[in-house]
């Protein structure tokens, strides 16, 4: 640990790696991301969520960055460790995942993002 108490070296979190996926998934830029959230979100910040260096953006930032992305709010909130992940309000829990029933460690779940952004990287390579 540092002086901050931040671990040092720090890795991507599972929120990093996800909102990183889905980023590039839309074919986004950490720039375009700042300009779709009206400036409510840095490139400089939304870089730093997303290689672990920030693991628990405030409420708001998730708020906006669900709405550029059009993604589920609460899913950001539980993997931030606002809410109980996996749990929505009124303790329904979601089905918003293929892989949710199959019970994936946080670690396992950024492997499979990792695995995932790797081969759309090759598709996308043998595309060209």
């Amino acid at each position: 640990m540092n002086e901050s108490n931040e671990p040092v070296g720090r890795s991507p979190s599972l929120l990093g790696t996800h909102l990183a996926a889905i980023r590039k998934d839309r074919g986004y830029s950490l720039r375009h991301v700042e300009d779709l959230t009206k400036k409510a979100v840095s490139n400089a910040y939304l870089s730093q969520v997303e290689s672990g260096k920030i693991q628990q953006p405030s409420p708001n930032i998730l708020h906006a960055l669900a709405a550029a992305y059009k993604i589920n709010y609460e899913q950001l909130m539980g993997m931030a460790g606002y809410i109980s992940a996996g749990k929505k309000r009124g303790g329904a829990t979601p089905k918003s995942s293929a892989l949710a029933e199959l019970n994936l460690s946080p670690d396992e779940e950024v492997e499979l993002l990792e695995y995932l952004q790797f081969r759309r990287a090759q598709k996308e390579k043998s595309n060209k």
